[in-house]
């Protein structure tokens, strides 16, 4: 498996959909950049901007992010036509799958330090107040750590995909939609702590300390084991999905009798 990884990970040089991941990442930030420019009399401090950056990774920007760069790289070995060479060594595809899903695991601690990157500059530039070391440091670990549970809770959705040929855009769809029913799911203590995209958020303890809010570390993390033992099923039942090509047969041309 280490070797597997490994493979994985040199292939990552010729994919250009990692620099996607990469703006998403940017995308979100800008995008709480944006509501800060509302006259709704928030008072914006660094801890504060970092809650948001997290909130809009988890309802509109990771989820999606993260189910589409998985699906391209699941997707690629038919497309590129080596996954039926790969195949003819013995390594099943279940274990093909779990090397390449380990990789992406890699790639949301990736994202999630570009995205705390990206969260400390902005604020540096716009001069909210409340930055220190301490709170830096709280924000890379929460952002980071929630992007690897956003992964956890996504990847149901990436392992059925892999049941279908050329199924990574469907399942940026149903990520898409995945993530943003977190919207819906927060407006319920009780939900929150189960619906998987919101339980990441839980076990991060975001927004503690609000009186409001309540999590239950422990239904958290039996939501992101549920996620993990769907995938594992999806993964171990998924087969190779080969494209074959089939020629075309030319018609035989009758040739006409008589002048």
């Amino acid at each position: 498996m280490l070797r597997m990884v490994k493979a994985e990970i040199w292939k990552l040089k010729r994919y250009h959909m990692i620099w996607a991941g990469i703006f998403l990442m940017l995308l979100s930030v800008l995008l709480t950049l944006f509501t800060t420019t509302a006259l709704d009399g928030t008072i914006w401090t660094f801890s504060f901007f970092t809650e948001q950056v997290i909130k809009n990774n988890v309802t509109m920007i990771f989820p999606m992010c993260i189910a589409l760069i998985a699906g391209y790289i699941i997707a690629r070995e038919g497309k590129d036509d080596t996954l039926k060479s790969i195949l003819t060594i013995p390594v099943s595809y279940s274990s093909l799958l779990w090397g390449k899903l380990l990789v992406c695991a890699l790639l949301s601690l990736l994202f999630g330090l570009v995205s705390a990157t990206f969260t400390v500059i902005a604020d540096l530039l716009m001069g909210f107040p409340g930055i220190s070391v301490t709170s830096v440091l709280l924000a890379f670990i929460r952002i980071i750590l929630n992007c690897l549970f956003l992964y956890i809770a996504v990847m149901p959705v990436i392992a059925f995909a892999a049941h279908i040929p050329n199924g990574h855009m469907l399942g940026t769809i149903i990520a898409f939609v995945y993530g943003y029913g977190g919207m819906f799911a927060s407006g319920n203590a009780t939900l929150a702590n189960i619906y998987p995209v919101t339980a990441s958020l839980g076990l991060i303890r975001y927004r503690s300390y609000d009186s409001s809010v309540h999590w239950n570390v422990l239904t958290c993390l039996i939501s992101m084991i549920v996620a993990l033992v769907i995938s594992a099923v999806f993964i171990l039942t998924a087969k190779g999905n080969i494209p074959v090509k089939i020629a075309k047969r030319r018609k035989k041309i009758v040739a006409k009798k008589g002048w």
